[in-house]
């Protein structure tokens, strides 16, 4: 296999996808620290490119600090499009197939029904506008590319809601969780299965692609299957969004279809409850 390298390697899904090629040992695959691989330098990125000459790269850095994006705008404008930007032209000028990440939080969320990949993207904060203009520089600039919009991310590594609910569970007797926003919770490993399946098949299917886990939950039912499983005692309250307001609007629907994803490259796609249970048993 020719090399890949993969931009963002120590977050959530970068670490994924060291532990899945790992396990299926391969070796291709090219983890550089992010002070060597600062997708904002684009002299850095080209002595990387220069040097393993990578037939994919793989893009997880992002800023995906929502609430605080509202008012750090040029920082999250500069990683999420700038970045992206650096790394489509690289791709491009070294014929490598881009493989880019992005979010639910695309979408309004005023829609009731599964959101396919060509429904209006219509964000509602900064991260999700500034994680659009990135999708919209990858396809402005490449053909060979797929983007991958995935959705309330969590895994054993980084920070993420699982891991905080865990923690708080151990702190307190009692939460309050929203109620009325909906999505899908996703296990980061699934996601990088997944990006490695499409290599591993030299697909030429190129794109955008919703990839998930499957079913419907709001935070509350996801914290309460995190409590239950886990064998937590805490009391879990839903509210209302308008009852615990935050810096960024959230969408209050995000559950994206998988259907095209699944057809093309033949996949099954975990239940967000089984996915959980082998995160949590694994923390």
């Amino acid at each position: 296999m020719s090399n890949i390298l993969v931009f963002g390697a120590s977050g959530q899904l970068g670490q994924c996808l060291k532990a899945v090629s790992n396990s299926q040992g391969l070796t291709s695959i090219l983890f550089p620290a992010e002070s060597e691989a600062d997708i904002l330098n684009k002299d850095v990125l080209k002595k990387l490119f220069d040097t393993y000459k990578p037939s994919w790269c793989i893009n997880c850095a992002a800023y995906t600090a929502v609430d605080k994006a509202e008012d750090d705008i040029e920082l999250a404008r500069k990683i999420n499009k700038t970045g992206v930007e650096n790394l489509s032209d690289l791709c491009l000028e070294y014929n490598a197939v881009f493989i880019h990440t992005s979010t639910d939080f695309v979408f309004k969320g005023d829609k009731a029904t599964p959101l396919d990949e060509d429904d209006p993207a219509e964000p509602v904060n900064v991260y999700g506008l500034t994680k659009l203009e990135g999708e919209h520089v990858v396809t402005a600039k490449l053909k060979k590319y797929f983007i991958l919009r995935t959705s309330w991310l969590y895994s054993e590594y980084g920070n993420n809601f699982v891991k905080t609910m865990i923690r708080l569970g151990a702190e307190r007797d009692e939460l309050k969780v929203i109620a009325d926003q909906v999505g899908t919770p996703t296990y980061a490993m699934d996601l990088a299965k997944c990006i490695l399946h499409i290599i591993a098949v030299n697909s030429t299917d190129y794109g955008l692609y919703h990839y998930s886990n499957e079913g419907v939950a709001s935070w509350y039912d996801f914290a309460k299957a995190i409590f239950d499983i886990s064998a937590t005692k805490i009391k879990v309250l839903p509210i209302k969004t308008s009852e615990y307001p935050t810096r960024a609007v959230r969408p209050a629907y995000s559950v994206m279809s998988k259907s095209k994803i699944k057809k093309v490259f033949s996949i099954e796609i975990p239940y967000w409850r089984d996915s959980l249970i082998t995160c949590i048993s694994k923390l």
